[in-house]
């Protein structure tokens, strides 16, 4: 069995005052699931965490194709609630999972994972997301269309649509997986050399460190003029799983 960390934290609403967090981080005897909520284009009653914490309750087993389980957990939750597309909020999800033999990752939407191997770091990511942002007016109109695109919300569909990956386990030693209030570390505000240094970060200080120092920048850019963005802090989760060779 890997040895896994976390640490979460709830962020800000965009009128800055605290609220629960959206971010869900799911740990299964074979897998962890990472989730990020977001609110419906239209809000309603339910919000981005009604729909990571029930689309997490739907992620109880991924013993089949990950594309395949994703899309069925999307279909339940979306029947046994009359979720509508278009018209539902909707998660980011990060899916790392092993064997004996093997270690497969499926991301969908902005929650990256980073696979540390025998020859390097290789990050799986979604960029369809990012690269939209600036070039469209409303950027919730491309939300599992074609030339959009793609998250977790009532059509299962979005499930194929993920970016995936393997690797022989006995060539994975570690894993950091993060939600978008995480990755802003390295990917927007630089904070960190590379991933390589926030995995030594986990080590040496725990998971908890990394959620710390993003914290701290964003206090030192409070009126969000260094670094544009919605909200002072989104929240955070980050997991870490570490693997023994053979094991």
């Amino acid at each position: 069995m890997p040895e896994i960390t976390t640490a979460e934290r709830a962020g800000v609403g965009r009128d800055g005052l605290p609220r629960p967090t959206e971010d869900r981080v799911v740990r299964l005897p074979n897998a962890v699931v990472l989730l990020d909520g977001a609110t419906s284009p239209t809000p309603r009653e339910r919000d981005g965490g009604w729909h990571s914490r029930h689309l997490a309750e739907q992620l109880t087993h991924l013993d089949g194709d990950l594309a395949d389980d994703l899309a069925a957990a999307i279909a339940r939750l979306a029947a046994e609630h009359e979720l509508t597309s278009g018209n539902s909020p909707s998660s980011t999800v990060a899916i790392t999972r092993w064997t004996d033999a093997d270690v497969d990752v499926l991301v969908l939407a902005d929650s990256p994972v980073v696979v540390f191997t025998d020859t390097g770091v290789e990050v799986v990511a979604d960029h369809r997301l990012r690269d939209l942002r600036g070039r469209v007016d409303r950027i919730t109109d491309w939300r599992n269309v074609e030339g959009g695109w793609w998250v977790a919300e009532a059509d299962p569909a979005a499930a194929h649509r993920a970016v995936r990956a393997s690797w022989p386990r006995d060539r994975v030693r570690a894993v950091l997986m993060a939600t978008d209030g995480v990755s802003c570390g390295v990917d927007d505000y630089g904070l960190f050399a590379d991933w390589q240094s926030v995995l030594d970060i986990t080590s040496e200080k725990g998971p908890e460190a990394v959620l710390d120092e993003i914290r701290a920048a964003e206090e030192g850019d409070a009126d969000r003029t260094k670094w544009r963005r919605p909200k002072v802090h989104d929240d955070q989760a980050l997991a870490v799983i570490r693997f023994t060779a053979g094991k």
